[in-house]
């Protein structure tokens, strides 16, 4: 598995978005920093944590110019009943291929008994497509530093 770091290039990709279009990273190019929050699985409570602190914080991220897309190996169909079940003001895309975790690095061989979920990781990439920090944790009950995550983009 190949694992993507700060200063690479992030992969490019599209995947299927709870609104109903798919979502393509390129397009933000020169637009928008991207925020990517891979985690472990939709209605589980680590996650709902996870997902639920990055909309509470959306509003600060928008200020910063950034777009936040959350990512896990569950359908489009189980993403849109939870996004809705939480209000989320963000997409979930559905990595149900795992090819976007696999391309990030972030694919759990196995974790609390699942085969093929994605790690608990956060990628902020900037406007030029560069990867300017990136948090994977092997535990899926963690979450990110959130604060941290503003400074970054504060700076970018």
């Amino acid at each position: 598995m190949t694992s993507v770091e700060v200063g690479d290039e992030a992969p490019d990709f599209t995947l299927p978005g709870t609104v109903d279009e798919e979502v393509t990273l390129n397009e933000f190019l020169g637009k928008k920093n991207v925020v990517l929050t891979f985690y472990f699985l939709d209605w589980t409570p680590f996650s709902r944590r996870h997902v639920c602190g990055f909309r509470d914080r959306l509003d600060e991220f928008r200020k910063m110019d950034a777009e936040v897309f959350g990512l896990s190996v569950d359908t489009v169909f189980s993403h849109k009943i939870w996004a809705k079940t939480l209000e989320l003001n963000f997409q979930l895309l559905s990595d149900f291929n795992r090819e976007v975790s696999r391309k990030y690095g972030v694919l759990h061989e196995e974790v609390l008994g699942f085969k093929g979920v994605s790690k608990k990781s956060v990628f902020i990439i900037d406007r030029e497509g560069i990867v300017r920090y990136k948090w994977v944790t092997e535990d899926p009950s963690a979450d990110p530093d959130y604060e941290e995550i503003e400074r970054v983009l504060r700076g970018l």
